[in-house]
């Protein structure tokens, strides 16, 4: 039992005392930055994704 208690103190101390936490500001931007990012990559997986089709498409119509 006196494990547990010495981990949760060291933890309890790490994200006191030893974690840099972003602002609100920060953390509004990062998550802004994320979104558009993976909006940017979604799109182009969606054009790679439909340009295989197309050409798969074109295919199966020849043979």
């Amino acid at each position: 039992m006196e494990r547990i208690k010495n981990i949760w103190n060291v933890t309890v101390d790490e994200l006191v005392n030893k974690v840099t936490w972003p602002s609100w500001d920060d953390l509004v931007q990062s998550t802004i930055i994320v979104l558009i990012a993976s909006i940017i990559f979604a799109l182009a997986i969606y054009l790679i994704d439909l340009g295989f089709d197309n050409i798969l498409n074109l295919l199966y119509k020849l043979l």
